[in-house]
C-alpha cells in the first residue's frame, strides 16, 4: 500500500511517537508544526467540507472521533 498523508508526514508520525532517539528540539519542531495544520488547514478544510459537501464531513467527523486501535 502507497503511504498517503493525511496530517502528518512520516517523519512527523516518528518524531511524536518517540520511534527513533532524535533530540527534544526535533520532537517540538514536529509538534509545532502538526498543531500548526490543525488549527490553519484541517479547521479551514472541515468547514468547506461541513458546507459543501456534509457526507464527506461525516466521514472526516467519524475518522476523528472515534477510538479505533491502532
Amino acid at each position: 500500500m502507497v503511504f498517503r498523508r493525511a496530517l502528518m508526514t512520516k517523519r512527523e508520525r516518528e518524531l511524536i511517537k518517540g520511534d527513533d532517539d532524535a533530540d527534544d528540539d526535533l520532537r517540538y519542531q514536529a509538534v509545532s508544526r502538526v498543531r500548526r495544520k490543525i488549527e490553519d488547514e484541517l479547521t479551514t478544510d472541515a468547514g468547506i467540507l461541513r458546507e459543501h459537501h456534509p457526507e464527506l464531513y461525516d466521514e472526516l467527523q467519524d475518522a476523528v472521533c472515534s477510538e479505533k486501535p491502532e
